[in-house]
């Protein structure tokens, strides 16, 4: 069946995390709040209907009436001064797209969009009130109602400042003005262009045209239709729209996006990190990969716990179980979420395990089993056995044919020969991108990672052939990194290598090794068994189909004929509408999808 919220949900000791404000007058801040964005979500639809309703219906009047309804329309322009319309509410895609733009960031609680709203807002709600006091404006009711929804949203967003505490990145205002500047030339440009193609009307000036435009963009109600000498038809308007509407999005993103967490690994957070380890790296088999570079490192007050994490797409992705002594993960967790917080970041982990999930899910995440990690204990491992028997002759028939294995530690190996290895695995790789975040370190060959173990495979001429990287796991076991290959060498080389592995391992004075992770392994078991019910096969049936292009069942089966034990990961979250973007996020930082922009 398709993967289910798991039952990691002890008493959440830190409810205040998901709503804070516990103090006097919070709830009513956070009920402001809300409402600030329940507005801006009524007010997109509201114009996006509008868009579409407005548009169709002057068709119809012009197509029935002919220039009696332009001449009827053009009078109605001139008296609709008298009314005034709520807050953001102009019947036009660009309104649209800042509303909805803004339900996103003040969900957030970016204290940015917050600004902007005021600013936007107040002066608005002012200049209602004065036009209240003039008689032509007074006798209208909709525009009392225009002016106290407006007025209401202001005071809404007065009552709740306190709630949007969120900063983004200061090089926003700059980028968002240079995208600005060059939207408004192209697609002004672009629908200057249009325009001058399509006036139904002759002795429209430049300047006619460039005004229409702009006025289009904003809207395409009666605003544009105060340029006289222009009318152009309603598809040339609603492409007006949707191509300013676009140019703004742009601008929204750039205006408001959070920081992009540049800050990586110094090399004091890694002495720090190595210290943990040493002292509880056995605790976790993605202990060390915590000591990629290209994460950042938050350590609880005490300094007995750390996460590590990256930021991808506005998502604070960690990965693994904290690093440390359990007892100050609570403040290192503390940590990482009040600072995703500040940064508007959505948390998400990667590959927590059970004793972890449960502490995280103290603190406001919820749970989902993504798969399970395969682990062999040495002690019970055996070749012998009829289970065993496909994998002891591709192990025999390997050695037969004349391939042998050589297992050191990193710092065993000569530079020279280090190197050389280092070559062969970047002209093995399957591609350009390096893969991997959860389980991966990342590099090869550096002098800090010296109690890694590689493995060399060689043919019967003494030829590499094949390479396999492990990271310490503690001081008795180890866990994948890397694993590398020539595409022209003898089928079962890996399994080869990781048997001779396991049968060597006593002697190394190693106890357990973590092979690779099994997505869904679960549904791949239990899916094919007799009495599976029709929901769970047709997921495996969905899985069985995307890993003839994704190796989701491969990898399960190449874990499962070592007969290791299975220990569930799970990914945690704090909202179930953020999985999908934490499923980017992860595709990015696992190198498995690619975009033109950073993270």
């Amino acid at each position: 069946m398709p993967p289910q919220p798991s039952t990691l949900n002890p008493p959440r000791a830190s409810a205040a995390r998901r709503a804070p404000g516990t103090e006097p007058g919070g709830a009513l801040r956070r009920r402001a709040a809300d409402a600030t964005v329940w507005y801006l979500r009524a007010i997109a639809v509201l114009n996006i209907v509008a868009v579409l309703s407005l548009p169709f219906r002057q068709e119809v009047d012009e197509h029935n009436n002919g220039r009696i309804t332009l001449h009827l329309h053009r009078q109605h322009a001139h008296h609709s001064g008298q009314f005034f319309t709520p807050y953001l509410a102009t019947a036009g895609l660009v309104s649209a797209a800042l509303a909805i733009f803004f339900v996103l960031v003040m969900r957030r609680r970016k204290r940015a969009a917050w600004v902007v709203n005021v600013c936007l807002a107040t002066p608005l709600f002012a200049l209602y009130v004065l036009a209240l006091t003039q008689h032509e404006y007074r006798v209208h009711v909709f525009n009392w109602v225009s002016a106290a929804l407006t007025g209401l949203f202001v005071a809404a967003l007065l009552i709740s400042r306190r709630e949007f505490n969120a900063v983004g990145d200061p090089s926003n205002p700059k980028t968002a003005a240079a995208v600005a500047a060059g939207g408004v030339l192209v697609t002004g440009g672009l629908g200057t262009l249009l325009v001058h193609a399509t006036n139904k009307l002759h002795g429209a000036t430049l300047p006619d045209e460039v005004a229409y435009t702009l006025l289009r963009g904003v809207s395409v109600g009666p605003l544009a239709d105060h340029v006289t000498a222009v009318h152009a038809p309603r598809w040339t308007d609603i492409i007006i729209n949707i191509l300013l509407a676009a140019a703004f999005c742009l601008v929204l993103y750039a205006g408001f996006r959070s920081p992009r967490g540049r800050r990586l690994l110094s090399a004091e957070d890694e002495s720090r990190l190595r210290g943990l380890l040493d002292k509880h790296g056995a605790r976790d088999s993605l202990g060390y990969f915590a000591l990629r570079r290209d994460k950042a490192a938050i350590f609880s007050p005490t300094g007995k716990a750390a996460i590590t994490y990256r930021v991808v797409g506005g998502v604070s992705l960690a990965s693994g179980d904290p690093i440390g002594d359990p007892e100050a993960w609570p403040g290192a967790i503390d940590a990482w979420l009040t600072e995703a917080q500040r940064h508007a970041w959505t948390p998400a982990v990667m590959g927590a395990s059970e004793e972890a999930g449960t502490i995280y899910a103290r603190h406001g995440l919820d749970a989902l089993e993504l798969g399970d990690e395969a682990i062999v204990d040495i002690a019970d491992f055996t070749l012998e056995g009829r289970a065993m028997r496909v994998v002891r002759q591709a192990h025999n028939r390997v050695r037969r044919a004349g391939y042998t294995v050589r297992i050191r530690r990193h710092e065993d190996i000569p530079a020279d020969e280090m190197a050389d290895l280092m070559e062969k695995a970047d002209h093995w790789r399957d591609g350009a991108t390096e893969r991997g975040f959860s389980m991966a370190l990342g590099r090869l060959g550096d002098p800090a990672d010296g109690r890694c173990m590689m493995l060399e495979c060689r043919d019967a001429e003494d030829t590499p052939r094949a390479l396999l990287s492990f990271v310490p796991w503690g001081e008795q076991g180890l866990s994948l990194d890397l694993m590398r290959r020539d595409r022209d060498s003898e089928n079962g080389l890996m399994e080869f290598m990781v048997v001779e592995l396991l049968l060597q391992a006593a002697e190394l004075k190693i106890d357990r090794v973590s092979l690779n992770f099994a997505m869904f392994r679960s549904v791949f078991e239990r899916g094919s068994r007799l009495g599976a019910g029709p929901i769970l096969r047709l997921w495996h049936g969905t899985l069985t189909f995307f890993s003839r292009w994704w190796q989701i069942e491969s990898l399960y089966r190449a874990n499962a004929k070592y007969r290791p034990m299975w220990e569930p990961r799970y990914l945690l979250f704090a909202r179930s509408s953020d999985i999908p973007r934490i499923g980017l996020a992860s595709a990015r930082a696992e190198g498995f999808l690619t975009v033109p922009w950073g993270s």
